[in-house]
Parts: structure tokens; sequence; C-alpha cells
């Protein structure tokens, strides 16, 4: 049964608020370029061997739960504390412990891998990480196969998430949050505007160009801008988008291949455009106080992600670990959170219960996207092993040879 938020002028003020006021999930992200691609080879190593057995689950003795996150990855108050959390606890009696652990996906894989393999306790009895990601997890057996029944809620996810290619049925997995990749620019240099990721490549905008150094990000954008199927590529297909990469890097007309830090360019100057994540152009704006930068999805398309649920092998809280997903996905916490970290919201309802706030949240494509908005962006398929492993060589060869 949906729990309605209450009927409180102070919690109704941090929602509509809260556009203004948020962190994005990513904007605090401390992985620089190099660095992040740099563990792509190390990452991908590990494989081969029988996976682990699941810990066995003692969460109806221990009414506790750590939960590993993103920065700026939840709603919050004035205080510092975490409202619908605050609620979680109060309801179920599980005392929750939240850590922001997660900077980057790779250095966070780097950190805990070890005890991953060997099916030992990490610290989190549940994290989210980027899909591709989780594919990875799921694929050598690390995480947990989760009992719907504790998730009754899990009826409201998004249809068009709910039979991912690296897990059928999210037997193993549950979106969080998500989003776009896209690109940006300054509107007082550029008030003409960009259209696609072509017009990043304009003479004017040499040497003033910021692009991410997530490779199925900004692969991706170039790749749809050559009107290749990110959906369904092969080598070939990549090559293609990376040489496009190669050139703009190696001509000049990328200042910067950088994590999140991308944003200090955009806002210091030393940048004018960007591809770029779609809720970090909001937080640059609600800090400037205007719009001073603008975000599209390219005319050839865009990417979406999604960062997702999972439950460590080694956690011995499972149950405590779907409890606190069901709860996220009672639409009205859904809006709740939705309304402060401006990502995409997976769960069906949600817009409906924001509506019932401020309308004007419910309109907003970078939120809450409608049929026309998604038909729009596209995932970057699943990689196998052996691509991880060559398509993070050749991405990051781009980037030592700059």
């Amino acid at each position: 049964m949906s729990r309605r938020l209450p009927e409180d002028p102070l919690i109704r003020q941090l929602i509509a608020g809260a556009r203004r006021a948020q962190l994005s999930r990513r904007s605090l992200m401390t992985a620089g370029g190099l660095g992040a691609a740099a563990l792509t080879l190390s990452a991908c190593a590990q494989g081969g061997n029988e996976p682990p057995k699941p810990a066995e689950d003692k969460s109806d003795s221990d009414k506790r739960l750590v939960w590993a996150n993103w920065p700026g990855y939840m709603d919050e108050d004035d205080e510092g504390n975490y409202p619908t959390l605050e609620r979680f606890i109060e309801q179920t009696g599980i005392d929750v412990t939240y850590n922001v652990d997660v900077d980057d996906n790779n250095t966070y894989y780097a950190k805990v891998r070890d005890q991953l393999a060997l099916g030992q306790d990490i610290g989190a009895d549940t994290v989210c990480l980027t899909e591709w990601m989780v594919a990875r997890l799921v694929r050598l057996g690390y995480v947990q196969e989760l009992e719907h029944d504790n998730i009754p809620n899990i009826k409201n996810l998004t249809p068009s998430l709910a039979d991912p290619d690296f897990d059928p049925g999210r037997k193993k997995s549950l979106p969080w949050q998500g989003g776009f990749a896209g690109i940006a620019w300054n509107v007082d240099e550029l008030p003409q505007g960009l259209a696609s990721v072509s017009d990043l490549w304009a003479p004017e905008l040499k040497g003033r160009v910021g692009v991410l150094s997530e490779m199925r990000d900004t692969i991706g954008v170039i790749m749809l801008d050559e009107g290749l199927d990110i959906t369904d590529f092969d080598d070939a297909d990549f090559e293609k988008g990376l040489d496009v990469f190669r050139e703009h890097v190696e001509s000049g007309q990328i200042r910067n291949v950088k994590g999140n830090a991308y944003l200090e360019d955009l806002a210091n100057g030393d940048t004018l455009a960007a591809i770029c994540w779609s809720g970090d152009i909001t937080t640059l704006n609600a800090e400037e106080g205007r719009e001073k930068w603008k975000f599209a999805i390219p005319a050839a398309g865009g990417t979406i992600w999604n960062d997702t649920f999972v439950v460590p092998i080694g956690s011995t809280r499972k149950t405590n670990a779907e409890t606190l997903m069901n709860y996220y996905y009672e639409p009205e916490v859904a809006a709740e959170v939705a309304a402060w970290v401006n990502y995409v919201t997976p769960v069906v309802g949600a817009k409906e219960a924001a509506a019932a706030i401020d309308p004007a949240l419910a309109e907003n494509q970078l939120i809450f996207p409608d049929d026309e908005t998604l038909s729009t962006v596209h995932a970057f398929r699943t990689l196998t092993s052996a691509e991880e492993q060559k398509y993070g060589s050749d991405f990051q060869s781009v980037l030592l040879g700059a």
C-alpha cells in the first residue's frame, strides 16, 4: 500500500524548491578522465573462476542496512538529514547507514572486487552503480538474486526497464535513477545554440569544447551523430566513432576529457560547450541563479543510462535491502526524491504524485520524459568482457596520446 507524504508545509516547501537547491548525483565525482579510464583494463581482468555463493540472509535478526550511493543522490534538508530515509527507518525499524561511497564506477569496483570474488562482505548491503557496471557484476556472479515477493512495488517499474539484456526480468537488479547524455552550451557566448554533436566541431569552438571521460556516453553520442546504432554495432562501427573522437582530441578541438570536473570548465569559461549529463546543467544554472547554460538532446539522439540497486554477494541483510527498494518504489516517495536529485525516476506514478505538489516539476522532461523524449535517446548496448577490455583500451589510448 502506498503511503502519502505527510501534509507538512515544510516538506512541501522542500520538494517545491528542490530543483533550485539540489546537488547533482554526478557533480561531486572526483575521478578525472584519465584516472577513470586507466582503471578500465584492470577492472575487466577478473573472471573465469566459479562465482561465490551468496551469504546467508540474517535480516530477521539483524535490523540494519548499509547503503552505498553517489554524492547528491538523495533528498536532503538544510540540516543534512535525508527526510525520505528517516521515514523509512521510522516505519520499518531498519537502521540504515547511508554512505556516500561511490565517486566513479571503476574506482568503486577496484576497491571491492577482491572481496566480491571471495564472496565477502564489502561493507554495503546495497549499492547503486551504473548499469554497464551492474552488467559486469551480474556476469561474474557477484550479486544476489532478488526475492520479488519482498518488493511488491516492483509493479511500478517503468515497463521499458523491466527486461534489460544483462538481467531479464530484473532478477538481480532494480533501477534507482537515470539520466541522459547530450550537449550543453553557454547561452551568453553561443546565443544561436547548438543542435548536433557536429556543431561542437565548429572552428570558432576550437579549444573550447569539453567531453566526458565516460566512454559509453562520449563515444555513444558521437556514434549516433555518425548515423550508427549504439544498440547494435560491431567493432568497425565503434572504430568509426573513436576515429572522430581521436581526430578532435589530437587537433585540439576538444580541450579536456574529464569526469564531472567538466562542470568547472563550463563554469569558469574555459569551455563554452560540452558533451554532458542532463542533471548537471540544471545544477549549474541553479548555482548561477539563471539559465546561463542550455542542455539539449542532439538531433541524432543522446544516450540514456540508469544507476541501479544491487545486493552484493556477501551481504547478510538482503531482505532488509529489498524492503528499502520497495519503499523507494512508492510513487510519492519516488516523486520526492526525483524533485531533489533532478534525474529520471524509474517509478510509474511518480509523475502524478509530483504534479500534486508542483505541476511544473511534473512537466520537466529531464525528470519525467514522455514517449517523444524517450524516442530520442538510446542505451549503449551491453558489452562482452572482451569488448569491455578492447574498447576501454582503445579509448584510453586516445587519452594517453592527448
